[in-house]
């Protein structure tokens, strides 16, 4: 029993008017990926890190010189088609090692506090996986104001639909965000999403195919859960130089040093 980690990160960082690719970009003194590698050390056993092929070989030559590389597998997205068909493209890796949970976080997603992650390793256990009373899909969630993501829930809690502001949804002015972080059980990966992924229409306004929607589809047949952030700096991704200062100052914040 194992858990895998898929990170897609095939952007180029334009937005952060950078000149490596976005996961290589440098937050308070170490790369995205780097500080991702670190952050889930301890929580997953493998990594796949889905890669544009423009700077593939960038990424496989940084890798390499970590100290974690034989844990570690990049992967190329050959088309920008969107984060579903990223996330799927560890599903390969996912058989191989047999992973019992398989884990996605955005690469961006560098703020997540450690206390966070270890809530969602108690409530995926591995020997509850896939198990009697176990869950599809867990994931933290943040409140906050002026969403850029809002779950829809009905009366009973359950997650019934996804606004996305990218695609243009009329968002409330408090809403409830996932946090680029989620927990699949190996059934949820490895059957749910690929049947999913062969029904789903790209988004109107982006023309990718999006894996958000994908939670309350979920939802309607398996169970989802919940369980809030320990901060709310804790969704914050950095895809502009204002967020980048942001999550600098924050990590800087918890960093004993400081």
């Amino acid at each position: 029993m194992s858990r895998l980690l898929v990170i897609p990160a095939a952007g180029f960082g334009s937005r952060l008017g950078a000149q490596v690719p976005k996961v290589l970009v440098h937050v308070a003194g170490a790369t995205m990926l780097d500080r991702l590698l670190d952050l889930y050390d301890e929580a997953v056993d493998r990594f796949v890190i889905a890669v544009n092929p423009a700077f593939a070989e960038d990424v496989r030559r940084h890798v390499a010189s970590h100290v974690d590389a034989a844990r570690i597998e990049c992967v190329e997205q050959p088309a920008p088609t969107g984060m579903l068909d990223a996330i799927l493209l560890g599903l390969t890796a996912a058989q191989r090692c047999q992973a019992s949970s398989v884990w996605v976080t955005w690469c961006d997603q560098v703020a997540v506090h450690p206390k966070t992650i270890e809530r969602l390793v108690q409530r995926t256990p591995l020997e509850g996986i896939d198990g009697p009373g176990s869950a599809a899909l867990v994931m933290p969630t943040v409140i906050r104001d002026h969403p850029y993501i809002h779950l829809e829930r009905d009366a009973s809690g359950r997650i019934t639909r996804v606004l996305h502001q990218r695609e243009g949804d009329v968002m409330p002015e408090t809403g409830e965000s996932d946090m680029g972080l989620f927990a699949m059980s190996s059934r949820a990966y490895g059957e749910f999403l690929p049947k999913y992924a062969r029904e789903v229409e790209v988004g109107l306004a982006t023309g990718e195919r999006n894996f958000l929607p994908f939670i309350p589809w979920l939802a309607r047949m398996d169970t989802v859960v919940t369980f809030p952030c320990e901060n709310p700096m804790e969704a914050v991704g950095i895809n502009t130089p204002e967020e980048l200062g942001m999550v600098e100052r924050y990590l800087l914040s918890l960093s004993p040093e400081s």
